[in-house]
């Protein structure tokens, strides 16, 4: 059974091997190298991980055609969305909310390569799917 526990617990791993991924490689580089990396730390910790998906979006019921891309998606429960930037701007938040919506996705972090401490810019937002979830 999925409860809010089990996602956070999924999401404590995945911030952990964010932590991993930038400790060993330090700001500056590309998202794509990140990416790579980060994929690579998940899945050796054993997390099923699908990266840049094309997933249909669905307007009222129906869909028209278009896609949204997903960096990654841990578990078929949580977006990930990586950014490798200065600065963090509130539409990258704004662009995470919409996924989540658009997917019916129950969490999504928001993760910057690009700085001194990954804790310190890392958003998490959950969903009415995720409240809606028993706790334990």
């Amino acid at each position: 059974m999925i409860t809010q526990k089990h996602i956070n617990e999924l999401s404590y791993k995945v911030i952990g091997c964010a932590i991993e991924v930038h400790k060993n490689l330090g700001p500056g580089l590309l998202e794509s190298v990140y990416e790579a990396c980060f994929v690579d730390e998940l899945k050796s910790s054993g997390l099923n991980v699908k990266s840049q998906i094309y997933v249909p979006v669905l307007y009222k019921g129906k869909d028209l055609g278009g896609n949204l891309k997903l960096d990654l998606l841990i578990e078929d429960l949580i977006i990930v969305e990586e950014k490798a930037v200065e600065v963090m701007i509130p539409l990258f938040k704004a662009q995470l909310l919409s996924y989540l919506k658009l997917t019916g996705k129950p969490k999504g972090l928001l993760i910057n390569f690009h700085c001194e401490n990954i804790k310190e810019q890392l958003v998490s937002l959950v969903t009415e799917e995720y409240a809606r979830l028993p706790k334990f």
